[in-house]
């Protein structure tokens, strides 16, 4: 279906990909993996056409349509809705544009009559006719409703663009769809509704994600960028985790016998199976199952974090209390009646349909913001560390990273530079990357300079907003794993399913006419239809 050929990039001195040579195949989900900076952007950019390699080449198997999620979101500004995802399907677009003018003419000639007859033909084979209604019908199951599809692109908020140029690349049943972080800016149900869509769709798909509940559930492979390198792995990406991580602690033990490391593999593939089998979850069009081998499980060299959350003090019973909190932006209420009662072991997962809902709750229990109504207080034996949404006021000072973090040090030991390099190393800082000044940090290396920060200040209490945004898929597995473990209380917003499913005992949704609060899972919350009814109602309401 698509293949590349001897494909070689270089920056300068810098090589990103060196004579790579791999194939894309039909029915197939391929999910692009690699660190920061392997190329995994630039591959997408190459194989769409919009970049060229350094040397080699790209082929797409004649007479084969390729789709690709847009990244420029006011390239449609002056379309409007329906036809932005009409365009999707340039061939079909085309011929409709041309017969559109012809019809437009006012001294409509015979030779315009054969040539519309000729163009007719065509339209109809390609199912033009109904290329409207089902654009439509794509845009209406992305949550655009009809009022909008005659709007002009540009009079449409952020997520809706989004949403219009997701139906623009699978519009029309593309032979390759070609998606750069594809989940970014999506709600739960658009999400929910995309996994099940390039699950059972029929062609190729190649995708960057960081979102590791959406690889699992679309993905049949995972393809690594390692060392200029392209591998295609059979599976989805927490087969691919696990199994690399089974090899590479295989690879250690130096005295086991060769046969017992195959069976040992082998019974990995057979439990893993018999997970997907049973789950619920879409997941990567089982037929995935079938190809799972252990000859081709292999260790990985990815570096992972070490977090480790350790608290100063156990806490007591009495984690927050809060009593009819509200909070409103310009005049618009986000959230109000808000009574909370955290108790130890709490794991809440805060969510909203407005983002703004639960950072300025959080603003609020930590002191940086004044709530319009009611009040809140923590457990005297609670301590609490904050990793914010928005973190520039931590970095604007030009301190090395050593100092930066002196800057939380309770006692003398801890501001020692042997100390501080220790929490700095386990998030990867290590020599002379820990001399780095704070201006000129990446947004990932700000968030991991904070779950240092968080480390070493010990807390029983960790507030998190949208901990996983700018960081790479190493680092949200690790951070998941270690909250997964945390004894302590978390209070987390993200729009991570796999962090909130997995750490999360209990769902708190802000709403602008009060709060839904079950002690479930977050699948079990999203799924429960009393739930769902609840929801409804409580956003549907004028307040």
């Amino acid at each position: 279906m698509l293949s590349v050929s001897n494909l070689s990039v270089q920056f300068g001195k810098r090589i990103l990909f060196d004579e790579v040579n791999t194939t894309f195949t039909t029915g197939n989900c391929y999910g692009i993996i690699g660190a920061n900076g392997a190329g995994k952007s630039t591959f997408l950019n190459i194989i769409s056409g919009k970049m060229d390699p350094t040397s080699g080449r790209v082929s797409l198997e004649s007479g084969k349509r390729m789709s690709v999620l847009e990244q420029d979101h006011s390239m449609y500004d002056d379309y409007n809705v329906l036809e932005t995802v009409i365009t999707g399907n340039a061939p079909l677009y085309k011929i409709k544009k041309e017969m559109d003018e012809i019809y437009a003419k006012e001294d409509f000639s015979d030779a315009d009559g054969e040539r519309v007859g000729v163009l007719q033909v065509e339209f109809e084979e390609m199912d033009g006719w109904n290329a409207e209604s089902n654009a439509a019908a794509l845009l209406s199951n992305l949550g655009i409703e009809s009022g909008s599809h005659y709007t002009l692109v540009k009079d449409l908020d952020g997520q809706q663009k989004v949403r219009v140029l997701l139906a623009k690349a699978i519009f029309g049943n593309p032979d390759v769809l070609i998606m750069d972080e594809p989940t970014n800016d999506l709600d739960y149900e658009t999400i929910t509704w995309l996994e099940n869509f390039l699950a059972n769709f029929d062609n190729t798909v190649i995708v960057v994600s960081h979102d590791r509940h959406f690889l699992d559930a679309v993905c049949t492979h995972i393809s690594d960028i390692d060392f200029g390198k392209i591998t295609h792995y059979s599976g989805n990406y927490t087969f691919w985790y696990e199994s690399s991580q089974l090899a590479a602690k295989q690879r250690a033990q130096q005295n086991k016998k060769s046969e017992e490391k195959k069976k040992e593999l082998q019974q990995f593939i057979e439990r893993f199976s018999a997970n997907v089998a049973k789950s619920k979850q879409a997941t990567s069009r089982k037929k995935m199952l079938d190809k799972l081998d252990f000859q081709n499980i292999k260790p990985s060299n990815r570096r992972y974090p070490a977090i480790i959350f350790e608290k100063e003090r156990e806490a007591g019973d009495q984690i927050l209390h809060a009593e009819n909190l509200s909070a409103s932006i310009d005049n618009e209420v986000i959230f109000k009646n808000v009574h909370i009662n955290l108790n130890k072991g709490d794991k809440v997962v805060f969510y909203s349909k407005d983002s703004r809902a639960t950072t300025a709750l959080y603003e609020i229990i930590n002191g940086k913001a004044e709530p319009d109504t009611g009040s809140y207080k923590w457990g005297i034996t609670t301590n609490q560390s904050y990793l914010p949404n928005d973190n520039s006021e931590y970095f604007e000072s030009k301190l090395s990273l050593v100092d930066w973090l002196r800057q939380w040090a309770k006692t003398e030991e801890e501001r020692e530079e042997v100390h501080i390099r220790g929490f700095l190393g386990k998030m990867l800082f290590s020599g002379d990357e820990a001399l780095k000044t704070c201006d000129v940090l990446s947004g990932g290396e700000k968030v991991r300079c904070m779950v240092s920060r968080m480390m070493m200040t010990r807390a029983n209490v960790l507030i998190l907003d949208e901990p996983t945004n700018h960081l790479d898929l190493e680092t949200i597995t690790a951070f998941n794993n270690s909250l997964k473990n945390f004894k302590g209380n978390i209070l987390l917003t993200t729009h991570d399913h796999q962090f909130a499913q997995t750490v999360g005992n209990r769902v708190i949704e802000l709403t602008p006419n009060g709060i839904i609060d079950k002690f479930s899972t977050f699948d079990e919350y999203m799924s429960d239809p009393k739930i769902k009814e609840q929801r409804e109602k409580m956003y549907a309401v004028e307040a």
